[in-house]
């Protein structure tokens, strides 16, 4: 009981501030969608949409190469060879740095003709291309600012994670509140006030990791391909994870453009900025409770690991069900907020309680999948963190040739409650393997 109660206090203690740092970095978008969609109507509301994916693939990169890294840091901190913390630490600024560099100018170059693909055309495609067009400028800082965020909470500076956010998020406000209304600079205000926002993050990371004398280790010997190797490879599992809303929006909104035209896309604009919220939070549940998870694992606690795992089951889904409580409550409103004509705010509130059918669902797969990165279980995480996107393609290219408009936004709970499915089957297995391997090792000292 006493262990339960421990390991209880620290879930509380690492989870909140992660759900509230992953609703903040959520809240950058919708900020900018709040600014310009009251600023300059449906086209730039839809426009910052439509662009999101390629700002969240930037982020999602940080987030992934530095929860990769941060798994293996801790890890090996609970391991007999915890020296080998530091070398990860190392090898995950390198890759973050090199990243950063990179997408600025890959984003420049594939901006234009990907956000096509995505549906924009028109003047919803000119201000999208405006935007990206500063945030790319500015990719070294939100790859840094999310990469060294999950290192900064598993070296115990979860309040300090989040506060990261929090000053980046307050930032991104004012200046957008300065950029977009007072100056007014419009789209290419909004994505300035997020890089510096982001860039405001990575401040406040370095400077935790200044005082507290966190160095890294660069001297890899001859290891650094094994070592960025492993990072990367388990770092596709949070990388997927923190991306995967994005291919619903990126598959959703062709579909959208595609069925629907122009009002579908403007009517999914709202939506996907309520619902990427709560995605966010459950987003947040799972990487919090991802350091003690790994901290129970590789101390040698698969049990501990799954009592841990368990909690976050629990609290996942009550903070799902609270969310598809309110949002159903407020459905006819919520798209005023963000300066939608009153044609689209009536659909929104239509259309919202498909969407928010999912939470349930998402947030039971968002903790499987955590739990099995957390606890080097990658093929595991692959399979329901890549499943969902493929599962709702396909049935994006199914049911709106039978049921129109409709059958694209029944496809988004379809799909999570598919691979919701997918994970608790892993998962059962997973345990009854466990289980009967601890009872084999139990017998055999026993003997």
């Amino acid at each position: 009981m006493g262990e339960k109660k421990r390991l209880g206090r620290e879930f509380i203690r690492y989870v909140l501030p992660s759900m509230l740092a992953f609703a903040l970095s959520g809240i950058y978008s919708i900020a900018d969608g709040f600014f310009v969609g009251n600023e300059l109507g449906d086209s730039a509301l839809t426009a910052i949409n439509v662009a999101y994916p390629l700002t969240a693939f930037i982020q999602a990169t940080g987030t992934g190469i530095g929860m990769g890294g941060a798994v293996l840091f801790t890890l090996a901190a609970a391991s007999a060879s915890p020296e080998g913390k530091r070398k990860y630490f190392g090898i995950s600024l390198v890759l973050l740095a090199l990243s950063g560099a990179a997408l600025t100018a890959l984003i420049f170059l594939v901006s234009p003709p990907v956000l096509r693909i995505f549906g924009a055309e028109g003047e919803t495609l000119a201000l999208a291309e405006e935007y990206m067009r500063f945030i790319a400028l500015g990719s070294l800082f939100q790859v840094l600012g999310t990469g060294l965020t999950p290192f900064i909470r598993n070296m115990g500076g979860t309040v300090t994670a989040m506060s990261a956010m929090i000053a980046g998020f307050v930032t991104n406000i004012i200046l957008d509140y300065l950029f977009v209304w007072v100056l007014p600079w419009g789209m290419t205000g909004a994505a300035v006030a997020t890089v510096i926002g982001q860039a405001a993050t990575f401040c406040v990371c370095l400077g935790y990791l200044v005082v507290k004398k966190q160095k890294p280790d660069f001297r890899f010997g001859g290891r650094a391909f094994r070592f960025a190797g492993k990072t990367l490879l388990l770092g596709l599992s949070p990388f997927g994870l923190a991306f995967s809303p994005n291919f619903m929006l990126i598959f959703v909104n062709f579909s959208a453009s595609a069925v629907g035209g122009q009002f579908a896309l403007n009517c999914f604009a709202p939506v996907s900025y309520a619902i990427s919220v709560v995605l966010l939070l459950l987003q947040g549940v799972s990487d919090g409770c991802q350091p003690l998870v790994s901290r129970e694992f590789g101390s040698g606690s698969a049990r501990g690991a799954r009592s841990v795992r368990n909690l976050a089951f629990a609290f996942a889904l009550v903070v799902a069900a609270v969310c598809m409580a309110v949002m159903f409550a407020v459905r006819r409103d919520i798209s005023k907020v963000f300066g939608a004509s009153d044609e689209v705010a009536a659909e929104v509130g239509n259309i919202l309680p498909l969407f928010i059918a999912g939470f349930l669902f998402v947030g039971f797969s968002r903790i499987a999948t955590a739990y099995f990165y957390a606890t080097g279980n990658t093929w595991r995480a692959y399979i329901v963190i890549y499943g969902e996107p493929l599962c709702l393609l396909v049935l994006l290219l199914i049911l709106p040739n039978f049921m129109g408009i409709t059958g694209t936004w029944l496809s988004v709970p379809l799909s999570q409650a598919s691979l919701a499915v997918v994970a608790f089957l892993l998962v059962f297995l997973y345990d009854r393997g466990q289980r009967k391997m601890e009872k084999n090792i139990s017998t055999a000292e026993k003997a």
